[in-house]
């Protein structure tokens, strides 16, 4: 005698899928059989039953049927179902884990899903989907500063104030200063972009001077007031102040957001803001410069005019910066701030507890 057939037993679910894929008139033929195998076994006929009623072997009744029993659905089809993947047993996603947080590869800093894979053992593409699941990006670092002003908390609270509340008949104004922009000079004609190939320009470059852009930036309707200089010294920082009291209606009283930088607080600077009441400053923290806005602004000017930008003479960057401040000023735009400053210190206390939790 044979062996004797195992039960088959097809749940609602199956059963549903097993009539769909037996129904099919002209497509996957293949598929809609071995559902018809099952469907007749789970009603409890024999092998040679069903192979006589779909007129195929007892051999391939038997396949389908043993590989129903050890896969399910899955084991039905040529490829493997979408959505589904070969399941990781927790003592790999543990090990990779561990590897990840606690070691690094012998002939590296970090790892890679490549050496990662060979080190556990496993595939790249199930090294990848442990670290995309637990948020875990070996190949990426980040730089970081924590301010040690003592009066950081202060600060924040009376710029972050600034932005959200500005007081009444004032405006309040965002200055620093660019140094050191270079006027530089591809040593050979770019080569412009055509189908099928991209800018291209040489590594190298011919200096041709610097200057340095001081810049107020309006905080509450994105408009500039700029002045380049040759020089970064305390009489061109006063020499711009100029400048913005000759630009600034009388009536209004004028809230400047600087950072600590030696030329804004000079005995001179000091003197020249005692004969001028209206004007009030606050210092962002120390190694805090993203509170000021205007700092957004110089990376717009880094990225849209001057890090592609070619200058034969430093009259004509200065010229590019003008016309980049003109086109700014035409249809400007206000950066929004939308963090209070209790949410800010909190963001800065979380990153702290972190920090000291790592034991560093």
């Amino acid at each position: 005698m044979g062996r004797p057939l195992i039960p088959l037993t097809v749940t609602a679910e199956y059963q549903a899928q097993l009539l769909a894929w037996s129904k099919r008139p002209k497509t996957a033929q293949a598929l809609a059989l071995r559902s018809r195998v099952i469907l007749l076994a789970a009603d409890g006929k024999s092998n040679t039953e069903i192979a006589r009623q779909l007129s195929v072997t007892l051999q391939t009744v038997g396949k389908w049927r043993q590989r129903f029993l050890d896969m399910g659905l899955d084991g039905l089809v040529d490829e493997p179902r979408p959505g589904t993947s070969h399941k990781l047993r927790d003592q790999d996603v543990e090990r990779v884990l561990a590897l990840t947080l606690e070691s690094t590869p012998v002939d590296a800093t970090h790892w890679s899903t490549r050496s990662m894979a060979k080190r556990a053992g496993l595939s790249r593409a199930s090294i990848h989907r442990i670290w995309r699941a637990f948020s875990l990006a070996p190949h990426r670092s980040e730089t970081f500063k924590l301010s040690k002003d003592p009066l950081f908390i202060d600060k924040v609270r009376d710029i972050v104030g600034l932005y959200l509340a500005p007081p009444e008949r004032a405006l309040v104004l965002c200055v620093d200063e660019k140094s050191q922009i270079q006027a530089l000079d591809r040593t050979a004609p770019l080569l412009p972009m055509r189908p099928g190939q991209i800018e291209r320009r040489t590594h190298d470059y011919a200096r041709h001077g610097t200057t340095t852009l001081f810049a107020a930036l309006n905080a509450q309707n994105g408009k500039l007031i700029g002045q380049t200089q040759r020089r970064h010294r305390t009489v061109e920082f006063r020499n711009f102040l100029d400048t913005i009291e000759r630009n600034v209606p009388a009536e209004l009283d004028i809230h400047l957001i600087l950072d600590n930088y030696g030329t804004h607080k000079t005995q001179l600077i000091r003197d020249w803001l005692v004969k001028r009441p209206r004007f009030h400053l606050h210092f962002t923290p120390t190694s805090a410069s993203w509170l000021n806005l205007v700092e957004r602004w110089f990376a717009l000017l880094t990225e849209k005019q001057l890090r592609r930008g070619v200058h034969r003479s430093t009259r004509e960057l200065e010229n590019a910066i003008h016309e980049y401040i003109h086109h700014n000023n035409r249809d400007p735009k206000p950066f929004i701030w939308h963090k209070t400053a209790d949410q800010i210190l909190d963001s800065v206390a979380r990153f702290c507890m972190r920090t000291l939790e790592t034991g560093h």
